[in-house]
């Protein structure tokens, strides 16, 4: 059985960054299902279609004769169909609404997921907070800074809905010295550094069959 409900937002954004584009899965294509419509059934025909209930072994077979590795990722009503370099009916079928990651974003759930390239060459993800989230963060969080007490502006910073990948965190620490700069100014408390979530645990993409 071909798994592709993730069973949260983390748990997308995780197997797309960490298990797909770790992997060479630069190409794809998103999309919303329609209300009304039944999501195993639009889950069902895409799997149909492209062929992706095979083994492990069968992939690596088709990866050797120059046919593209294909997936397809949803939560909710959001998917993801990634595919790597290849020959494949879903790179021909979709080739008008295909993006390369390397070249744009996968914007899903306030998250933009991207990639970077070593100076050895190597392509690697990067998932950070999406631009115009964080600048509406940076908006909100200014405005507040004047008006909350440290401790109540440091659990708004706890408790943002975005995992901890190491871009993210970086983020993190600039809204915090946003905040403080503007204390700072007007002689009030400094919010703490601890309100900043540093480590994050990988986290279960499916429920258990």
């Amino acid at each position: 059985m071909y798994r592709c409900e993730a069973k949260s937002v983390e748990a997308f954004v995780q197997q797309i960054a960490v298990s797909y584009v770790l992997h060479g899965y630069y190409f794809f294509a998103v999309g919303n299902i329609p209300e009304g419509k039944d999501l195993r059934a639009v889950d069902a025909n895409i799997t149909a279609r492209y062929d992706l209930a095979i083994s492990k072994w069968t992939r690596c077979r088709r990866k050797r004769e120059g046919v593209a590795g294909v997936q397809y990722l949803r939560h909710g009503r959001f998917f993801v169909i990634a595919a790597t370099e290849g020959e494949h009916k879903f790179l021909d079928n979709e080739k008008t609404t295909i993006c390369d990651l390397r070249r744009e974003p996968i914007q899903c759930f306030g998250y933009g997921i991207r990639c970077y390239q070593r100076r050895t060459g190597k392509w690697h993800p990067s998932v950070r907070i999406g631009d115009k989230e964080f600048a509406k963060l940076k908006q909100r969080l200014r405005k507040a800074a004047l008006r909350l007490s440290a401790i109540a502006l440091g659990e708004k910073i706890r408790r943002l809905p975005f995992a901890p990948f190491a871009p993210v965190r970086s983020q993190f620490l600039t809204l915090l010295r946003l905040v403080n700069r503007r204390r700072k100014r007007a002689g009030l408390p400094l919010v703490s550094g601890d309100c900043v979530r540093r480590k994050r645990k990988p986290v279960r993409v499916f429920n258990a069959v």
